[in-house]
């Protein structure tokens, strides 16, 4: 939606004029209204969301950034708040609940009844960032002995408050998940058909059970180009689904907290303007001590050739080049690599062809850097053949290193238990650079000390 829209928005609910803007919200997508409520100031916030209609309000809400939504459920009476609870789907609601005060917590429970409290408080003992925690229980079952007409007045039924209908679950008199049946297949076939006879249980089953970690939910989806998927407990009882809206949550989740790990930050789940100074301070700041006293090994190397750099002041002034074009190789490598294991592309087993091809890759990049680097000397000037000669050499060799370094320590990393992208930007780059200027150092006491 585009910004002057909302400003027209703003304009009628500064000029009182609730009743166009209620005209106005109702034709808008939940999604852009969630927007805006985010942007109005508190005083506006709970009179605007009380005149949406109530047929997408608890939509709206969802979507909602979770300080507007601790201020509208605060502000909001027990009868609105129960109805907000009853409308909304229960992931949403339980993603709402893990982002609020303990008190919140407290008034949305006792909002809701029995059976809703149970199933919230069932979802809310499941491990953070587990299937369990982001599966919705609403979804399409059908038992086995259902015949094709059954099932369709079955979803009539009770599809309204189901969060999709697209894929129902077949299930067992046990509740085990026996097989998948598409809408389309069920719509097709004749009345009288057994749904036994048109689900889809003669190849595997795609499920993850409740404490599976939710990357593997999403890697299953994207490998298998699933809209849901069944999550089911440790004795294959369908217990819940996973959406797709849920799902490229997930992947976002997954794809931001890398960024965050390549960059050496402790990943934190608020976003950046919400984020205190204090806390993004402490995000950082492990990670920048580690990477100052790593950065005590590049100096004792140059402080070990000090006589060697008083002699050659030109080899000093190559420096910063060699480990600048050392770091851009290695987290060239580390990036492609830390993407191909987040993939599935690249298992540890394929480390050595990983180094091979990496190795030849080098070999190219390096003759082309080296040469060009040579030729550049020769025309800035600034120092003599020999040493023109050991700084490309130095270039080649560690282009070639920066590479094996840039793809070992990615696949490392997974063999120990460690999450990848840590082997990216920062501490990759400190540790070519100490590679850099020992292959450096050691090419020119080799050439120039004889």
């Amino acid at each position: 939606m585009e910004e002057k829209d909302f400003e027209e928005l703003h304009e009628l609910l500064e000029n009182n004029k609730f009743s166009v803007l209620h005209s106005k919200l109702k034709e808008m997508n939940p999604v852009d209204i969630a927007e805006f409520l985010d942007e109005i100031d508190d005083k506006f916030l709970v009179v605007v969301f009380r005149i949406l209609p109530k047929d997408i309000s608890a939509d709206v809400f969802s979507y909602m950034d979770s300080d507007s939504q601790e201020n509208i459920v605060r502000s909001i009476t027990d009868s609105e708040l129960h109805r907000l609870v009853d409308d909304m789907y229960i992931d949403d609601t339980v993603d709402f609940l893990e982002d609020v005060p303990a008190n919140v917590v407290t008034r949305v429970l006792k909002a809701t009844d029995s059976k809703t409290r149970d199933t919230i408080n069932r979802f809310l003992n499941y491990s953070e960032d587990t299937a369990g925690s982001i599966m919705t229980t609403e979804m399409v079952q059908l038992h086995t002995y259902l015949n094709a007409a059954q099932a369709i007045e079955q979803i009539r039924k009770t599809g309204v408050d189901k969060e999709t209908i697209y894929t129902c679950y077949c299930i067992d008199e046990k509740r085990h998940l026996v097989g998948i049946l598409d809408l389309k297949d069920l719509l097709l076939c004749e009345p009288e058909t057994l749904i036994t006879e048109i689900m889809d249980d003669n190849k595997q089953i795609i499920s993850v059970v409740t404490s599976d970690d939710q990357e593997t939910v999403a890697d299953l989806a994207r490998k298998y180009d699933l809209l849901s998927v069944p999550v089911t407990d440790s004795e294959n009882r369908l217990v819940g689904i996973i959406t797709i809206d849920d799902i490229v949550d997930i992947i976002e989740e997954e794809n931001t907290e890398d960024f965050e790990k390549m960059a050496l930050l402790n990943p934190s789940d608020d976003t950046y303007l919400k984020t205190g100074v204090f806390k993004m301070s402490k995000n950082r700041i492990i990670w920048l001590v580690v990477l100052m006293v790593s950065a005590t090994l590049t100096g004792q190397i140059i402080s070990q050739k000090e006589a060697l750099l008083a002699d050659f002041a030109f080899l000093i002034s190559a420096m910063p080049m060699l480990m600048g074009t050392g770091g851009n190789a290695g987290s060239q490598v580390s990036t492609l690599v830390i993407r191909g294991l987040a993939l599935g592309e690249i298992k540890i087993r394929d480390y050595f062809k990983v180094v091979f091809k990496e190795i030849r890759v080098a070999f190219c990049c390096a003759t082309v850097l080296a040469v060009l680097n040579f030729l550049r000397l020769l025309i800035v000037g600034g120092g003599d053949i020999p040493q023109y000669l050991i700084v490309s050499a130095a270039m080649f060799a560690t282009v070639v290193i920066a590479n094996v370094i840039g793809c070992t320590l990615p696949i490392l990393a997974r063999i120990v238990k460690l999450d990848p992208a840590l082997m990216a930007g920062p501490l990759l780059s400190t540790i070519v650079d100490a590679a850099t200027l020992s292959i450096y150092f050691a090419i020119a006491q080799f050439v120039l000390m004889r």
